[in-house]
């Protein structure tokens, strides 16, 4: 299958594209056959070059960020996927959902080493069960996602809506706020 100029096959038929923890995901997915993965450049792995260099609409990536803050000395982790077109809303909405005082990103280092995925993949699918996942309701909304792979050298694409079906997934109006 084509999309942009990308060339996008089963994920489950590429594991060498996939982090381990992101095929584990998907083996127990059971809509798995809609996720496809494309090999990219690394270099392009972030949002804006990807979408540039492969002709890809900017409004069908969807970006996963970790936020955390504390409550009574106990962290609490979420991850945020919006589309590439918003940014989440961590000082209002997330920090609200969280119920701390603070949420802030997740240093790389400590994203890189929890997730068990590389900076610049890490994607929803696949994230440690404990942690929240929040997904902009614009996600869940007819239309492509194109989100991480866990690693640098390739993109997974699946219907939004398959996003919000993850397990634990939360949908959240507004969580997503326009950019600019």
């Amino acid at each position: 299958m084509r999309y942009g100029t990308l060339t996008w096959v089963p994920a489950l038929q590429r594991p060498d594209l996939l982090a381990e923890p992101v095929r584990r995901a998907l083996e127990d997915l059971p809509r798995a056959a809609e996720v496809r993965v494309a090999q990219i450049d690394p270099d392009l792995a972030d949002t804006a070059a990807m979408t540039e260099a492969y002709e890809l609409p900017l409004e069908a990536s969807v970006n996963c960020v970790l936020v955390a803050g504390k409550r009574a000395g106990e962290e609490r982790v979420a991850a945020c996927a919006v589309r590439a077109t918003t940014r989440a809303d961590v000082n209002s909405t997330v920090r609200r959902l969280l119920d701390v005082r603070k949420a802030s990103f997740w240093p790389t280092d400590r994203a890189v080493e929890a997730s068990g995925m590389e900076y610049g993949g890490i994607t929803p699918v696949g994230l440690p069960q404990e942690w929240r996942l929040l997904v902009d309701a614009s996600v869940d909304a007819d239309g492509p996602a194109i989100v991480g792979s866990g690693v640098r050298r390739s993109k997974l694409l699946l219907p939004g809506d398959l996003l919000a079906a993850l397990p634990g997934a939360e949908v959240v109006e507004g969580l997503g706020l326009p950019v600019g």
